[in-house]
Order: structure tokens, then C-alpha cells, then sequence
């Protein structure tokens, strides 16, 4: 595939950030989903002004744990004043008092020459839940996801939220199912490599991210516990019987299930009950942030589906266009959809996935009746690509895969 993984779309995100607002990016998401690349490719950011500090790098460490005198003197603050300095720090989460770190030093050297200044971290930036004061004010998220549909189409932004169907090349669209949407096998197409790299992930988040930012001793334990959430992708999450499979207890596999989704290794959606007659109540369903490990073909389908719309609800979130939601559909009845997005807490549109096209599902039009929906599309992964507004229609319809997400970011 012969597309450069540097421009991505969170590109105009950031540098719109730095026009307008004084405070830090905190650039989160999957490790090697391309957030180092990506803050040191910003058009504008020399490699002289920036200064680029990485926890798991000795000499860095030592530097930050100096604090943010040591660190402001790297910057050059008298060069500051001409030349506003990137600070980027990365894997910064890892050190049990970042968030006194980070205040500090924002608080006292961030007016120096508008300092551009960017945390990143392969785990989420809220794991650890002691060590200094609230950084509420001072900085605004931005999570990055794998390459989609919509992203190796353009890079460009669209104004407004629903972008009008374009094609994706047929290759690229079955490389991106098959490889995933992670950059470095995306890009490189190669079953071998595509192997070795997501063995070597694999094993850096159970053993090294999992070790340095939990008190979990039972990889092994944890680790089967991912491999049965990677063959039951897209059904509903029963704790008792996870906890039988692992052998562990019923509370222990709640803590770890939200372990792997702080190291960026799954996602769950809970299921939406407002305004639902007999709505299933509790159990969430869990999909992977590389769906490329999904066995099952049809429950890559739908992790492949999930993933678009969780990529799709937290850009258009983190951009401002809304809170957006993603939620599924299910009641005592049996009656399920497997997506629902919402938009400030009012549904917006259903989401059914189906292998191979076929008649319009009956539980999709109950449900789009039901939430009272804008939109409801039955999603079909073997369908050819139609140059048709998806959007456009207010009734239940029949829709390519390829269309609907070349739609969505």
C-alpha cells in the first residue's frame, strides 16, 4: 500500500489546537498506533525547538526526574521567547507522580514563548489514581485510533460531520480487514511480518505495560483471559463465566477486564436501555482495538464495524461537534442490533452487521421504531461499493460496508 502513514487526520486536530488553545495535548491511544510519528511530523515543528523526553528512554528518565526546573533549562527559555518550543513527552504515565510533574510544570514555564507541549502515552492517561493535584483545566484530550476506511481515503478534514460517499480501493479496503489498522503492518502488506509484529505487541502489553502499571501478577491468567475475548468478539461479557474459564473470581476478572481496556487492548459498549420495553440492563460486549486478531470471520465483521464507529465517536467528540456515544441494542425478548450511536444522549443511528446481503432484519426496524432514530442501516461486508448518501435516507435500508464507512472518519 503505497499511502505515507505520517498525515493523519488528527493532524489538523492538533495543529488547530496550538492556534487556539494554551493548553497541553494529551494524545492518547494503542501502542504503535502512531502518536510519536505523528507529533514529530507537525508541519512547523523543527527538530531544533523541540525537545522530546521518552519515560522508557534512561537518560530521559533521569532528566524528568529531576523535575521541571531541569526540564525548562533543556527548552531554553531564552530561546523560547523567539521561538515557541514542542515539549513532548511520551509514556510520561508510566512515572507514579506525573501529574505533580506535569502541573508544576506547566503552571510555572507554560506563558515562556506559548510552549507547545504534548503527553502521549501507549496506556490511558488516567490509570493511576493517586500522585498530585487535579490537571482538570490544563489540558485537552485527543485519542487516536488505527487507520479506518475513511482515513486511507483522505487525511483531509470535512466540515461537518458526514462525509459523502467515496470509494476505497477494493485491496486497500481487504488489507485493512485482514491487517488490520495499525500502520506498520497495514502499510507493509506482508502476512510474515504482519505475524511476528502483532506476536511482539502482544507480548510488550501483557509483559511490560501490564507489569509496569499494574500490581497484576497472573499474566499468564490475564492473558488467556484476552485470548477467550478475541474468540467471543461482539457477545455479551458474562463475568461468571469468564471467571470460571480463567479460574479466578468474579471480581477479579471486572478488574482485569478494565485493565486491558486502559492498556488499549479491547473496548466494551453497554447496552442502551432508555426508552426500551424489557431492555437488557447489565452485561457489556467487549471488541478489540485490532480486530486483525479476531479468528471469526463474521465477528471481525462486526469488531471491524465497532471499531469505525468508537474511532468516528470519539473524533467527532474530541473535535466538539457533540458528546457521542456508542451503545448496542438488546431486550428480554431476544430482539438485539448491535450498534446504536447517539448524539448528546438522543439516538442518532442503528447499526446491524450481516456477512452477505439479505432481507432487511426485523429487530433493526422494531429498534429504529423504537429509540425513534434518524437512521437505521442493516451493514453488509460482501456488498460492492454504491455511490449513494447512506445518510440521506429516514427509513431502514440495505447498505454496503464499503459506502457506510467511507462516510465515517
Amino acid at each position: 500500500m503505497e499511502k505515507s502513514f505520517t498525515r493523519r487526520l488528527y493532524r489538523p486536530l492538533i495543529e488547530h489546537h496550538f492556534k487556539e488553545y494554551r493548553q497541553m495535548v494529551f494524545l492518547m491511544g494503542p501502542r504503535q498506533v502512531g502518536k510519536t510519528t505523528l507529533c514529530r511530523t507537525l508541519p512547523g515543528v523543527a527538530e531544533s525547538d523541540t525537545v522530546y523526553l521518552n519515560w522508557d528512554n534512561l537518560d530521559h528518565r533521569e532528566l524528568i526526574l529531576k523535575g521541571p526546573k531541569k526540564i525548562a533549562e533543556a527548552i531554553d527559555l531564552n530561546k523560547a521567547r523567539k521561538h515557541p518550543p514542542f515539549l513532548m513527552l511520551d509514556e510520561i504515565h508510566k512515572y507514579s507522580d506525573w501529574k505533580t510533574l506535569l502541573k508544576g510544570f506547566f503552571d510555572t514555564y507554560s506563558h515562556y514563548g506559548e510552549i507547545k507541549i504534548v503527553v502521549t502515552g501507549s496506556a490511558r492517561l488516567d490509570v493511576y489514581k493517586t500522585g498530585g493535584d487535579s490537571l482538570m483545566g490544563r489540558y485537552l484530550r485527543y485519542r487516536v485510533h488505527p487507520f479506518s476506511c475513511g482515513e486511507l481515503i483522505t487525511s483531509s478534514p470535512f466540515e461537518g460531520k458526514i462525509r459523502p460517499p467515496s470509494k476505497l480501493n477494493d485491496d486497500e479496503f481487504n488489507a485493512l480487514f485482514t491487517f488490520g489498522g495499525f500502520p506498520e503492518p497495514l502499510f507493509k502488506g506482508e502476512m510474515d511480518f504482519y505475524r511476528g509484529w502483532s506476536q511482539l505487541r502482544l507480548q510488550q502489553l501483557f509483559y511490560e505495560d501490564v507489569r509496569d502499571l499494574t500490581n497484576v501478577q497472573e499474566i499468564k491468567q490475564m492473558e488467556l483471559l484476552g485470548a477467550i475475548i478475541s474468540q467471543q468478539t461482539g457477545s455479551l461479557c458474562s463475568y461468571t463465566s469468564l471467571s470460571k474459564k480463567v479460574r479466578v473470581s468474579i471480581e477479579t476478572i471486572r478488574r482485569w477486564l478494565n485493565t486491558l481496556r486502559l492498556m488499549y487492548y479491547c473496548f466494551t459498549i453497554q447496552p442502551w436501555s432508555k426508552n426500551i420495553t424489557r431492555s437488557l440492563l447489565k452485561d457489556p460486549k467487549a471488541y478489540l482495538w485490532d480486530w486483525s486478531l479476531v479468528p471469526d470471520k463474521g465477528a471481525r465483521a462486526e469488531n471491524f464495524i465497532a471499531s469505525h464507529l468508537l474511532k468516528t465517536c470519539h473524533y467527532w467528540t474530541d473535535k466538539g461537534e457533540g458528546d457521542f456515544g456508542l451503545y448496542f441494542l438488546r431486550d428480554k425478548e431476544k430482539r438485539e442490533v448491535d450498534f446504536l450511536v447517539t448524539k448528546n444522549d438522543i439516538p442518532w443511528f442503528l447499526v446491524e452487521v450481516k456477512q452477505s446481503k439479505q432481507s432487511l432484519s426485523p429487530d433493526l426496524t422494531y429498534f429504529f421504531k423504537m429509540t425513534g432514530a434518524k437512521h437505521a442501516f442493516q451493514v453488509v461486508m460482501d456488498a460492492p461499493y454504491e455511490e449513494v448518501d447512506c445518510f440521506s435516507y429516514d427509513r431502514p435500508i440495505v447498505v454496503s460496508a464499503k459506502t457506510f464507512l467511507s462516510q465515517l472518519v
